[in-house]
């Protein structure tokens, strides 16, 4: 009996072992594990550590995000100094050579974006600005095709066997992002002019032709005060935007202020997955974002 026992456990443990054999990746920000899941499949596992209702700007390292990265063969981030409050204390803590700086597991999404909006000269005067540009292009879907081919690469690299399973997964991704663009393309949005709360459209409105006419921070990370609200309210008057666009995590007051002094719609948008129901990956994120400016 008791050899019939030894024999069972062992064949569970052998046979088993290969299916929990996935590549761990620890991903900073919900969007980047949803594209990664999308080229992965089954054979990643996924941990994302900043939630889809948070300010991205504002995350503190815990011990269980250290763990997390302790455990990573990869580690994806969204780079331009976005992560620059936590990140570099999670690769530091974590003693995982896979991930630090320079070495294949430490995969920066941003090295495969063409950037805007890069300042000549950084100060403290100017506000929060990212020296290398505006880190917000999750709403690029040039980008992010760039970023998802980075994936098939990096993980065909860590996992050669199955480069050709990598490397379908992405001309799925492509395939379906082009018949999306289609989808896309065809909303009116050109032309549309929009207040924002935060630089955070830039990506989005040069892509699909609508301009952000001015900004509610009147420097960014800074909130506005009276007198800049005041300025606005002319503005507004004036130009009149077809809405006034800001997020979930900041800017409300502000925003509905506006709205009610003018009569502008405020729009508040999804800016990652995970943030409401119907955002369950970064297409659906697309859908909505380009749904609630239509």
């Amino acid at each position: 009996m008791l050899k019939k026992m030894c024999l069972w456990v062992f064949c569970v443990l052998f046979f088993a072992t290969p299916a929990f054999a996935k590549f761990n990746i620890a991903a900073t920000l919900p969007w980047i594990g949803s594209i990664a899941s999308e080229i992965g499949k089954d054979k990643v596992r996924i941990t994302s550590f900043v939630k889809p209702t948070q300010d991205p700007h504002f995350v503190e390292a815990k011990p269980s995000m250290i763990l997390d990265v302790r455990k990573a063969d990869i580690l994806m981030y969204n780079g331009m100094d976005l992560e620059i409050g936590y990140l570099p204390v999670l690769v530091e803590s974590s003693k995982n050579p896979k991930i630090q700086t320079a070495n294949p597991g430490n995969f920066d999404c941003s090295k495969f974006i063409e950037p805007i909006e890069i300042p000549t000269v950084v100060d403290r005067s100017m506000g929060d600005v990212h020296p290398q540009g505006n880190p917000h292009y999750q709403l690029s879907p040039k980008n992010i095709l760039r970023v998802a081919e980075g994936m098939a690469k990096v993980l065909s690299r860590a996992d050669p066997e199955n480069t050709s399973f990598y490397l379908k997964n992405f001309s799925s991704f492509k395939q379906r992002l082009q018949e999306k663009q289609k989808e896309w393309s065809a909303i009116p949005l050109r032309g549309k002019k929009f207040l924002a709360y935060h630089k955070f459209f830039e990506y989005l409105a040069s892509e699909f032709g609508f301009e952000i006419i001015g900004y509610i921070e009147p420097k960014p990370g800074i909130p506005p005060s009276a007198g800049h609200i005041g300025k606005l309210i002319e503005m507004i008057r004036k130009t009149k935007p077809d809405g006034i666009l800001s997020l979930s995590y900041y800017g409300q007051k502000e925003v509905n202020f506006l709205s009610q002094k003018t009569g502008v719609k405020s729009i508040i948008v999804p800016h990652d997955v995970g943030e409401t129901e119907k955002v369950k990956d970064w297409f659906s994120l697309m859908d909505q974002v380009l749904k609630s400016l239509e």
